[in-house]
């Protein structure tokens, strides 16, 4: 099963750079539709799914190290 067009739309806007405060949380109301807490439920979600690592492994990759290095301060 492939992901949907949601999560492809999630994990293109995790590859993208934004230019200031306040551009990706606005991005993300824009073109997703989404409030920036239900967004990152999702990502987070989707960063456990080996569906999102076939399709994008440098992106999930790159968000599972960021994700653990953040636990490990805790």
């Amino acid at each position: 099963m492939e992901l949907g067009s949601r999560e492809k739309a999630i994990l293109a806007l995790e590859r993208r750079a934004f230019p200031g405060p306040g551009a990706k949380e606005r991005a993300i109301r824009e073109e997703l539709d989404l409030s920036p807490v239900r967004y990152y439920q999702l990502l987070n979600a989707l960063l456990d799914d080996e569906r999102a690592l076939a399709h994008d492994p440098v992106t999930v990759n790159r968000l599972r190290r960021i994700r653990e290095a953040r636990r490990a301060e805790r």
